[in-house]
């Protein structure tokens, strides 16, 4: 059977500071793992990865040397089986040094859900869905529509 194109294996983060990064993680529970890779640092996922990796390295890696990374333009998201995972999550990431933009509400379309920005500015949704499942290790599954 062939792979999937429908698919995500590694996302790398650009940031200013690894350091400073690597404690923001921490400080939300991320583990890295551990490694002599130079300049990056990785965290398992369920099958994927979180890589975090220097902006100018990262430009580098990618035939974009000087080139300027931004932020903000897409967003990850964790889903929580309830309010209350989403509530946690949200107040752990500001007490780390998350930048709040929205906090967590009842959203239009049935669910709850609210943003913040990394350290470097990357974007982090925490949502509940009520009509997605999500298991105690944090899987999540859309139903096929009826």
């Amino acid at each position: 059977m062939p792979m999937t194109a429908q698919r995500v294996s590694l996302i790398t983060l650009g940031v200013a500071d690894l350091d400073r990064s690597r404690r923001f993680y921490a400080a939300n529970g991320w583990e890295p793992l551990p490694g002599p890779e130079e300049g990056v640092v990785f965290y398992r996922m369920h099958g994927m990865a979180l890589g975090l990796f220097g902006r100018g390295a990262l430009a580098e890696d990618q035939g974009r040397p000087g080139t300027e990374l931004g932020t903000g333009a897409m967003t990850l998201a964790q889903n929580f089986p309830d309010r209350e995972g989403v509530d946690a999550a949200f107040d752990r990431a500001l007490a780390a040094g998350a930048t709040s933009l929205k906090r967590p509400e009842e959203v239009f379309w049935g669910g709850y859900s609210g943003y913040y920005a990394d350290p470097d500015g990357h974007v982090w949704e925490l949502a509940h869905n009520p009509f997605w499942t999500v298991n105690d290790e944090g899987t999540l599954t859309i139903p096929d529509p009826e």
